[in-house]
């Protein structure tokens, strides 16, 4: 069992997992930036409707970058302290692949490109393909009318959609998955592989990615 934590953007999302099914998930994504009051409210909500106690956990499973400063500082910070206390492992699941995760599982066959609102023109971005492997690389970019023009039949999500949506009204080639979103959800299938490889994080010095440096 797995206990997912999702603060890289304005929503806070904590879930449950296991053996790679999600079992009840709980979010907020509507009053934008809440996880410090919100984060372990949600939690101990979740844990108690399931009848979940703490020694059930086996891992805990957080976005680690690139999102919100404040929203991956208060993530982590919550996960490490939870291992740490546990003395469960860590598991890092960045978060474009989280919302690429859950469009591979609504657009099959298809080529992801999730993005992240970095405020102004710019977005935090990553292209998958069909089988979640990255064909470009995490990046933060200034949004023009040709930015992305070489990739065709692109499937693209997240909260830097509305940004690049207005500026590419002349592409007729993308689907716009405006129901996907960030979401401890998208983390399942990732942290359940990680889990059973072993691929886990040193609580100790594990940092969140913030892709750019805060001011």
């Amino acid at each position: 069992m797995i206990l997912h934590i999702e603060t890289a953007t304005k929503i806070c999302s904590v879930a449950l997992s296991q053996k790679g099914t999600l079992l009840d998930i709980i979010e907020d994504d509507e009053t934008g930036y809440t996880h410090a009051e919100n984060l372990t409210f949600f939690i101990q909500t979740l844990l108690e409707r399931n009848g979940v106690v703490w020694q059930d956990i086996e891992a805990i499973a957080v976005t680690s970058g690139p999102g919100s400063y404040t929203g991956l500082r208060i993530g982590v910070s919550t996960a490490k302290g939870l291992c740490y206390g546990l003395g469960i492992p860590l598991i890092a699941v960045d978060a474009l692949r989280s919302i690429a995760a859950q469009m591979q599982a609504l657009y099959p066959g298809k080529t992801y490109l999730p993005m992240i609102d970095a405020r102004r023109m710019e977005v935090f971005s990553a292209i998958y393909n069909s089988n979640l492997e990255e064909i470009r690389t995490i990046q933060a970019d200034i949004l023009t009318k040709d930015s992305y023009e070489e990739y065709q039949g692109l499937v693209i999500a997240g909260d830097g959609v509305t940004k690049l949506k207005e500026i590419w009204a002349h592409r007729k080639d993308i689907i716009w998955a405006s129901n996907v979103k960030s979401s401890s959800r998208g983390q399942v299938p990732i942290a359940t592989q990680k889990f059973e490889k072993k691929r886990f994080e040193d609580v100790a010095y594990f940092e969140p990615y913030y892709l750019k440096d805060f001011k």
